[in-house]
């Protein structure tokens, strides 16, 4: 696929894999950032991932039903893991999600150090192959989706603790296997990161996997790496331009009148007209 003449029967299915994908890790990645464990969301992956590689080695993999249950009982395992680490040591969760992350991913390359076509298998779960996806795959993972948004939506915070990493959890691992790890994690970071407000952060990310899809077909180019450098470069215009004094997201309340906790002002160069300078005693 090169030129401007667009595969649309091939770009449509991957462009609406990106959308539902979008759907519920935008949210879920807002919740991440406030909750301060960003690398939750590779490590969940990752133990999905695993599971995919373990059903894999043990001849599964002509049965999806089996390889889809062993990639949601790895990353439930992994999500009660990390439940019970962030009740028990939550000043080093960060770091024992880095831990599993590393672990999760050195058991699947031994997994797969014996297999003829390992290479091929560990780059499809790591980049993807979202250009190969079809509108028969999106529709469980879309009847997956549809309950696990009403419970987000609905419940938000009463889900508890163990509540957000099993639907953590269940989101990842039908993720995964969709777009591969690196969309998995750019989808829930860099749009949350972009933009506060839901509906900014929902069209960053939208944006982001249509210039990608775009791009890799007009240059003939990987989908899943271009993907993610499209969301980056999306996600930094984002962000500059609402920190630009005089930005309409300056003055609207998604970006903070006053830094919270002393924090640094939205629009650091745009003077701070609530408070007139006091006069010193010197010049009166």
């Amino acid at each position: 696929m090169s030129g401007l003449g667009l595969e649309w029967s091939i770009l449509a299915p991957a462009l609406a894999a990106g959308v539902l994908v979008l759907s519920i890790h935008v949210p879920l990645g807002r919740q991440v950032l406030e909750r301060g464990i960003i690398f939750i969301d590779l490590a969940v992956a990752q133990i999905a991932a695993l599971g995919v590689t373990l059903a894999t080695s043990l001849g599964w993999s002509d049965s999806p039903l089996a390889v889809q249950a062993a990639a949601a009982l790895a990353a439930g395992c992994g999500a009660l893991g990390m439940t019970w680490s962030e009740r028990r040591w939550p000043e080093i969760q960060e770091a024992l999600i880095g831990v599993t992350f590393i672990a999760a991913a050195s058991l699947s390359l031994l997994l797969l150090s014996h297999s003829a076509h390992g290479s091929e298998h560990l780059q499809d779960l790591l980049a993807g192959q979202i250009l190969w996806v079809s509108w028969s795959q999106l529709l469980p993972v879309a009847l997956l989706y549809l309950p696990l948004l009403a419970l987000w939506f609905g419940l938000g915070a009463r889900l508890g603790r163990a509540g957000f990493y099993l639907l953590f959890a269940a989101a990842v691992t039908a993720s995964v296997q969709l777009v591969g790890i690196y969309l998995v994690f750019a989808s829930l970071i860099l749009p949350a990161l972009a933009a506060p407000g839901l509906k900014t952060a929902y069209a960053v990310g939208a944006a982001g996997y249509v210039f990608g899809l775009a791009a890799s077909s007009w240059l003939d180019l990987p989908a899943g790496p271009t993907v993610v450098c499209a969301l980056t470069l999306v996600a930094a215009l984002a962000a500059l331009a609402r920190r630009m004094p005089g930005s309409r997201a300056c003055r609207t309340a998604e970006a903070p009148a006053q830094p919270p906790h002393g924090g640094e002002r939205t629009c650091p160069s745009q003077p701070d007209t609530r408070h007139p300078p006091r006069k010193s005693p010197e010049s009166s």
